[in-house]
């Protein structure tokens, strides 16, 4: 059963473009602050694009009532208000190339068959489809800030492209730029990175922010955009943050302690995947207190150095990892996956390590996994400030999910429900700094009919470039 909505979408947009008080009321609410406690049933205040107030019934507050009974009241009984989910890393100019390669083998194949077969072919025009389809995707899924790994950035042009797909979204959007591994391009990257602080850090409103993207080493495109002293200076100097990929086995744990004895190990990196690493390696990690970004089904699934997503490891040197969709070619698109993946797969792990013996095993719960696709993710993109949890003085980045959908009722704990019971379809609104971007199970203010043609398209003519007709 959907949410009823007393007010129309066009009354929610009024109200937020107005600064008229919005009252979420009645719903369970999970906030993932350790803060601020979750209710059964509870109020969220919103101001503009501000959270306000949580608690059991504002209306009746004494500090916030007056304000609470002028609100726009969102009755989200039967529902759950959360924190949106937040992605760390995800190759969004791929997407028209969803499920290509399904049953892709190893990194060696996804490598040959997209970074040096397809990437080539894609124009700025193509850029933009790619990261505008990923973008809403995420949105339509409740991921309320993506970080967007775009390392296929030839040209300025196809940089400015990825950024304005972000921007035209309204999603709270990260674009983490690298050098394409192979190919022709014009090799204004890293260079081109201070001319797209200037012109974007901060866009559309607060919404859009700008970071280094890198390799870990240079085994699988050459030194040019693996991280080192050149590239950290640069970040370094320009004030932004860097993301770093491929962090896998022995080659990346030397990488990582020379790092340290550089100086340049330090809490400004996020490091993806992070598989097979020395325990060298992260001792360096949790001493220099860096952000970790596991990608649950993409080494599971394509199978990247030991397969397993290292949340023990991260856990064990006192970091809480985020969580990170990675590439459609081959995955899923959404967080549920991730955090089902990774909660299983730890269990498994964790059982199994104890398993005859009279050892307690040491499983992580569906809250830490919530945690880690919400308030971990903020602060490995540099957001918990802004976003991550239900919290009064944060943005308003906010889901709420339809509790009493055939899959999700009866409603008997929240955080079980949003992790183990929802997926995409029950997610009845979407909240970007307290602008609506899906409102009654659907997206707002695109033409999901035109996209698909654009998509199609486009798919269509990169696939042409790259076999050469």
């Amino acid at each position: 059963m959907p949410t009823t909505h007393h007010h129309t979408l066009d009354d929610v947009t009024q109200a937020h473009l107005h600064a008229r008080p919005i009252l979420l009321s009645g719903g369970a609410v999970v906030t993932m602050d350790p803060d601020v406690p979750d209710m059964d049933s509870g109020d969220v205040l919103i101001i503009g694009t501000r959270i306000v107030a949580v608690g059991a019934d504002l209306r009746s507050d004494r500090e916030h009532g007056a304000v609470a009974a002028s609100a726009l009241v969102i009755d989200t009984r039967g529902s759950i208000v959360s924190p949106g989910f937040v992605d760390t890393h995800r190759h969004a100019w791929e997407s028209q190339l969803r499920r290509s390669i399904p049953d892709v083998n190893d990194l060696g194949d996804y490598v040959t068959s997209t970074l040096a077969g397809i990437a080539p072919s894609y124009t700025p025009h193509d850029m933009y489809v790619g990261t505008r389809l990923a973008a809403l995707t995420a949105l339509d899924s409740g991921i309320t800030s993506m970080l967007d790994f775009s390392h296929n950035s030839r040209t300025t042009a196809h940089s400015d492209a990825a950024i304005s797909a972000l921007i035209d979204t309204g999603i709270r959007g990260i674009h983490a730029s690298m050098g394409p591994h192979f190919g022709e391009w014009d090799h204004q990257w890293p260079a081109d990175l201070e001319r797209m602080v200037d012109a974007f850090q901060g866009a559309n409103n607060g919404l859009v922010s700008v970071r280094l993207a890198a390799l870990s080493t240079d085994e699988i495109a050459g030194p040019a955009i693996a991280y080192g002293p050149g590239l950290a200076a640069l970040a370094r100097d320009l004030g932004i943050w860097t993301s770093i990929d491929a962090v896998f086995g022995v080659p990346s744990s030397e990488a990582i302690v020379r790092w340290a004895e550089e100086g340049i190990l330090d809490p400004t990196l996020t490091l993806v995947h992070s598989t097979g690493l020395t325990p060298d390696a992260w001792a360096a990690m949790g001493h220099a207190g860096v952000s970790v970004s596991l990608a649950p089904t993409s080494d599971a699934q394509i199978g990247l150095e030991t397969a397993i997503p290292a949340v023990d490891e991260a856990l064990a040197a006192g970091i809480r990892p985020a969580l990170s969709i990675d590439v459609e070619v081959a995955l899923a698109s959404d967080m549920f996956t991730q955090m089902r993946t990774l909660h299983a797969i730890q269990r498994m792990r964790a059982t199994n390590g104890a398993y005859g013996s009279t050892r307690l095993p040491s499983r992580i719960t569906t809250r830490d996994v919530l945690d880690f696709a919400t308030l971990q993710g903020a602060k490995a993109n540099a957001l918990d400030h802004v976003t991550g949890s239900v919290t009064p003085g944060k943005d308003a980045d906010i889901l709420i999910v339809r509790a009493n959908d055939i899959n999700n009722m009866p409603l008997n704990d929240a955080v079980g429900t949003l992790v183990l019971g929802t997926d995409p379809r029950n997610i009845d609104t979407v909240l970007v700094a307290g602008n609506p971007r899906k409102w009654d199970g659907a997206l707002v203010g695109d033409d999901i009919d035109e996209l698909r043609d654009v998509v199609i398209r486009s798919r269509d003519d990169i696939t042409r470039r790259a076999a050469g007709q």
